[in-house]
């Protein structure tokens, strides 16, 4: 099969930059990245299947890593135990089923599946079950380092649980979720990014009537957006967007407020003025410091970027005891963070997606959306903005790498 293989040791293909490249283009000039022959994938265990991806989204994780965009300062980052080499990326897959393992259960050939990449205790063949596993916090599983199943938190990071950027991938039955015949496969691919969000909103929800950000307007920001309109439509939602392609889909989803993510201190006083924070200015100030809002007006934020710099505005902006939600994911950085202590607000992290409860009802993330997407109650298939085949992966990354020309959001790698 042809897959696209991640390592440090596969030969670079050549490959020229657009005139006038930089940043992020120039670095996939140099990703260590290849297009190569492998053997088929099969199933890792007996009640393994194998699938044949249609539609594989690029998540903002495999981006990072084929840019090298993870921040200069991420070499002693605590997650390089939890992977292993060399990877086939590509974990937001919608496809079909073609081969079945001798135990394996609950599919049929020919069947069409979202993939739920945690390579948790059931899908290792480790038993009894961890408790995070029990409690349905998949993403928190205590075995993503045991079984006979290579080191990694998910498929696309595990050197033998190969993903969705090759022609063939290997899937438990607990991996998978069927898709209805009503959804088409540009919806269902959506699922993933839409489960990471719903993970973060319903386990930080907004009070009823609040003021909340969604900070960013990737991927999880539009799909943060959508959750909130759908599930909480008496909260108010201000979108912090970098790019117009951005900003305009988060308009066309119901935004209250969009704003630019730049200069800051702009943003800073618009959502004060939206939310009725008070700005506090004065005493021994530097000229270039942010001001902070207190009391402030804005209940909980949305982090979806995960950057110092948005991490400063949003803990200016906060009430006191408002949360901060950190749900996107770079390296590390120095950011001035009294307000987090002097305004009590309490920082959370949100990983992925697991057993979730909506409106009463305790489902996996993914069967979540493909129940609101079939019902009509979401609808962000326009999120997607671009696709290519896998032969022109470089071009799909590079639509990434340029979205303020390109007007990407969603990428996915087209199969079909």
């Amino acid at each position: 099969m042809k897959a696209l293989v991640f390592d440090f040791e596969v030969p670079t293909e050549a490959w020229t930059p657009p005139p006038g490249a930089s940043g992020l283009l120039l670095n996939l000039a140099s990703t260590p990245m290849a297009l190569v022959d492998m053997e088929d994938a099969r199933p890792l265990r007996p009640d393994w299947y194998v699938v044949k991806p249609r539609l594989v989204g690029i998540c903002g994780s495999d981006s990072k890593q084929a840019l090298m965009d993870f921040g200069a300062d991420d070499a002693d980052s605590a997650m390089a135990a939890f992977c292993s080499f060399p990877q086939v990326m590509g974990h937001e897959v919608v496809g079909e089923v073609v081969e079945a393992g001798p135990k394996a259960e609950g599919f049929d050939i020919g069947q069409r599946v979202v993939i739920n990449p945690w390579l948790a205790c059931r899908a290792r063949g480790i038993t009894p079950e961890c408790p995070a596993c029990v409690a349905g916090d998949y993403s928190l599983c205590h075995s993503f380092l045991s079984g006979s199943i290579s080191r990694g938190i998910h498929t696309g990071v595990s050197s033998d649980a190969t993903g969705g950027y090759a022609e063939l991938m290997p899937a438990h039955s607990t991996m998978m979720f069927p898709v209805p015949d009503s959804l088409s496969d540009e919806q269902a691919v959506l699922a993933d990014p839409f489960a990471v969000s719903l993970h973060a909103v319903t386990r930080n929800p907004p009070p009823p009537g609040g003021k909340v950000v969604v900070y960013g307007a990737g991927s999880l920001g539009t799909t943060a957006l959508a959750g909130l309109k759908a599930l909480y439509p008496g909260v108010q939602v201000a979108v912090v967007a970098r790019f117009p392609a951005q900003a305009e889909l988060a308009r066309s989803l119901g935004a209250d407020l969009v704003l630019e993510h730049e200069p800051r201190l702009g943003l800073i006083e618009a959502l004060a003025d939206w939310s009725g924070g008070n700005i506090v200015t004065g005493g021994m100030m530097m000229d270039d410091a942010l001001p902070m809002c207190h009391p402030g007006g804005i209940d909980v934020v949305y982090d979806t970027v995960g950057k110092p710099e948005t991490f400063e505005v949003g803990v200016r902006v906060l009430k006191a005891r408002g949360t901060l939600v950190k749900e996107g994911f770079h390296g590390p950085g120095r950011w001035e963070w009294s307000p987090l202590y002097f305004k009590e607000i309490r920082w959370v992290g949100s990983n992925a997606f697991g057993i979730e409860e909506v409106e009463g009802r305790r489902a996996h993330g993914i069967q979540h959306y493909l129940d609101l997407a079939g019902s009509g109650r979401v609808d962000i298939v326009r999120m997607l903005t671009h696709t290519y085949p896998l032969a022109q992966w470089r071009e799909a990354f590079a639509a990434i790498a340029d979205q303020a020309n390109s007007g990407a959001v969603k990428v996915a790698i087209d199969h079909r």
